[in-house]
């Protein structure tokens, strides 16, 4: 567009915003940039007079800072992951969905395109969960991020202190990058505390190692505890496997709300995210197991025969075993099944009045 014309000055103002979204990265960076200076040249190097705390202070600080620095550029660089092409309308779903006007007519374009595709979590109203933005059927525990503007796999929450989505593709890193942080900042609030304690009592000369020493410790405390605070939630996530979204709202399954839909048990919810492999663990490599597109579920696997059911739901309770659900999960996924004899569970009895997928009334709802 020429100059002056609104939509130049909107692309200037869209690269505005992404420069300022660096912002809390840099002040991270700089913050970690001063912590090395302070803590090599200032306190080891100049303040500690013992050799052999010397080595071994910078030995062990090498360490958590390649760690907290690894595991930190992979959170921020690695891409989130959209949903495979297979979860995208095609040209005639799309026209279709466009002619048809809202309600179960577009619900039935929805049902069409979704019926192979391994989809368990539903709308409040118990619709087709679909992104009129990327024009895609939403795989389980995916969410339109409004930032990046695409929708996210396995999204938990955009961060603005990575500048990144966290989601499937980097939830290892993100817990690493939390764990390592604090690792590093409670190592050298440790190992900075007496020299700290000295400075403050005048038990050592005032010099130019002093600011540093004693604000480095102060910085190491006053991170170690908001650290310490946001990791343990999001070790308790893990044990869940729930992410941040699904624990202010719950994801809604064919039969009923279940909080606890996707979790498997503490093991099984830790290897989801970890992998299989334990060498791995503790290195900011992918490990994660599936996709990201669907996941193993702790529910009721609804018989595809009775699928055209209102709201997914039987008529009558019934318990039965299932070694897998009705769609297929990936082969990286099902095993997490396998592992016990079989997941026996019971389906809820449908509501009388309950709204259903094939109620005329039906409206179809966008998720973000």
């Amino acid at each position: 567009p020429p100059a002056g014309a609104p939509g130049a000055w909107g692309g200037v103002r869209r690269r505005c915003q992404r420069l300022l979204y660096w912002v809390p990265v840099l002040f991270i960076s700089s913050i970690l940039c001063w912590s090395y200076y302070a803590y090599v040249t200032q306190l080891c190097l100049l303040t500690m007079t013992n050799i052999g705390e010397k080595v071994v202070c910078l030995i062990a600080y090498h360490i958590f800072f390649m760690l907290f620095v690894w595991s930190y550029w992979k959170t921020i660089f690695t891409l989130p992951m959209n949903p495979s092409k297979e979860f995208h309308l095609s040209y005639s779903d799309k026209e279709s969905l466009e002619r048809e006007p809202r309600g179960e007519s577009q619900q039935e374009v929805l049902r069409r395109a979704a019926k192979d595709l391994p989809i368990y979590t539903r709308t409040m109203s118990g619709a087709i969960r679909y992104c009129d933005r990327c024009h895609l059927v939403k795989p389980d525990r995916c969410h339109h991020c409004s930032v990046c503007d695409k929708c996210i796999l396995k999204m938990d929450h955009h961060c603005p202190w990575v500048n990144n989505c966290v989601g499937f593709s980097n939830y290892k890193f993100f817990l690493l990058f939390l764990a390592y942080s604090l690792v590093y900042c409670l190592f050298i609030a440790a190992t900075d505390l007496q020299y700290f304690i000295k400075f403050w009592t005048n038990g050592l000369p005032d010099t130019q190692a002093k600011f540093h020493i004693m604000f480095l410790f102060f910085a190491a405390a006053m991170f170690s505890v908001s650290l310490s605070s946001l990791f343990g939630y999001h070790c308790w996530l893990v044990s869940k496997n729930k992410s941040t979204l699904e624990v202010f709202r719950a994801p809604i399954f064919r039969h009923r709300t279940d909080k606890n839909g996707f979790s498997l048990g503490f093991s099984k919810n830790l290897r989801q995210v970890f992998g299989d492999e334990k060498k791995y663990w503790l290195l900011p490599v992918f490990s994660s197991l599936g996709d990201g597109c669907s996941f193993p579920t702790c529910l009721v696997n609804q018989d595809p025969e009775q699928a055209s059911t209102p709201g997914g739901l039987n008529s009558t309770s019934k318990n039965e075993n299932h070694l897998f659900p009705a769609k297929p999960l990936r082969d990286s996924q099902s095993h997490l099944l396998t592992d016990t004899p079989s997941w026996s569970e019971t389906s809820a009895k449908a509501e009388k009045g309950k709204v259903g997928m094939n109620n005329p009334a039906l409206t179809m709802e966008n998720e973000t």
